[in-house]
């Protein structure tokens, strides 16, 4: 072989070997510092978290299942059903723990363990976030003492809480100053209250109406010129109120706040107020007859309130210009407005009938003139468009 050869040979085996060098430090070092192999790893260790932790989340709270059924209280179930979701971030932890491992970036300061304790964080204050709405409802001590809007708005408050700490603890995890922060937040909140006068009256108003408790989802309530219906839902700046035509209306707090509010559905009972009018050819003895029938099917009614807990009566109120009229004043026991217009009117076709009985009839607007007899009858002028007629004298002397 010459030398020319063998210098050849050399020199691709050294290219070679510097070729494989450079391989196997690429396959060392280029993932993130670590082996490609390691980081093969670290990726298989996290998609089988992925992959398992519908599974294993689903066992978790199966397995807390069966350990909260064996209690009376229901508290524990809500809180187990509302850990459900952050359950399933539980494999990705601790496969996102075992992937950083993995490749070297395990230590208390790496990017690897900032980023589980971010998680970490992330679940507890997301488990916090779910347990507040269960635990909330499920406590009677907090149903007797608040109503179910007050128990919502304190619920979603603590919510907030919790996302907004949650989010504080996120950043600490990533050596983020909070302070600056939330400086920087007061005064871009001052700035942004001075613009949102509105929205700060009408959250102080929702809270006054909470604690009024003037009304509550499902009442019907009336507030002049503004609207009238059933209250949907009282939110913190607005009050959703559904018209009976179904129209939504979103009024803002504060018009009912400041506005006076009549809450029908609180009625104990619901009136019937009458004028009845009836000719003036009615005798006394009829009007008696008809105020004492009215009166005694009235008290005697199942479905009419009694005194003394109400006002009921049937009396000659008035002498109208066309009528003598009647005021008829009563209750009905029952609230709800189809009932009260079915027990209307029956009452209407009873008093019919007790009127027609007394031998009368009900009145109805009239006016009568009366002339009298030495009253000067005016008569109109003569139109002169009419032709006269001229009456020619009779002619008894023969022709002229």
């Amino acid at each position: 072989m010459s030398t020319s050869s063998e210098t050849l040979i050399e020199t691709a085996q050294t290219q070679a070997t510097e070729l494989w060098a450079l391989v196997v430090d690429v396959w060392n070092t280029s993932f993130l510092g670590a082996s490609i192999g390691q980081g093969l790893l670290a990726m298989l260790a996290v998609l089988a978290a992925l992959f398992l932790r519908g599974m294993i989340s689903r066992w978790l709270v199966s397995a807390m299942r069966r350990v909260v059924q064996k209690t009376a209280n229901q508290i524990d179930d809500a809180v187990v059903e509302a850990l459900a979701g952050p359950f399933q971030l539980i494999p990705v932890i601790i496969g996102l723990f075992i992937a950083t491992t993995i490749i070297g970036l395990g230590g208390p300061e790496s990017i690897g363990a900032r980023l589980v304790q971010s998680l970490i964080a992330i679940t507890l204050f997301w488990a916090l976030h779910n347990t507040v709405r269960p635990v909330a409802r499920s406590l009677d001590v907090i149903a007797k003492s608040l109503t179910p809007v007050m128990i919502d708005w304190m619920t979603k408050s603590l919510q907030i809480l919790f996302v907004i700490v949650g989010a504080a603890a996120v950043l600490e995890v990533w050596s983020i100053p909070v302070g600056p922060i939330v400086a920087g937040l007061g005064l871009f909140g001052v700035a942004v209250g001075l613009g949102a006068q509105d929205l700060f009256k009408n959250l102080i108003a929702g809270v006054l109406i909470l604690t009024e408790r003037r009304f509550l989802p499902g009442d019907w309530v009336k507030v002049d010129g503004v609207v009238e219906g059933t209250v949907e839902k009282i939110n913190f700046r607005s009050t959703v109120v559904r018209r009976f035509d179904k129209g939504p209306v979103y009024v803002p707090n504060s018009k009912l706040s400041d506005n006076a509010v009549t809450n029908f559905s609180r009625m104990t009972h619901r009136r019937i107020s009458w004028a009845i009018g009836v000719e003036y050819k009615t005798t006394t003895e009829q009007l008696a007859y008809i105020r004492d029938k009215t009166l005694a099917y009235v008290l005697n009614h199942p479905e009419f309130a009694k005194p003394p807990e109400v006002t009921t009566f049937m009396r000659v109120d008035a002498f109208g210009p066309s009528s003598i009229d009647f005021k008829l004043y009563a209750f009905t026991i029952t609230t709800n407005w189809t009932e009260w217009l079915r027990i209307k009117e029956d009452l209407a076709f009873e008093l019919k009938k007790i009127v027609e009985e007394a031998g009368t009839a009900f009145a109805f607007p009239s006016q009568t003139i009366y002339v009298d007899d030495g009253s000067e009858v005016f008569l109109p002028p003569e139109s002169k468009s009419e032709p006269k007629l001229i009456q020619q004298p009779e002619n008894s002397g023969g022709e002229s």
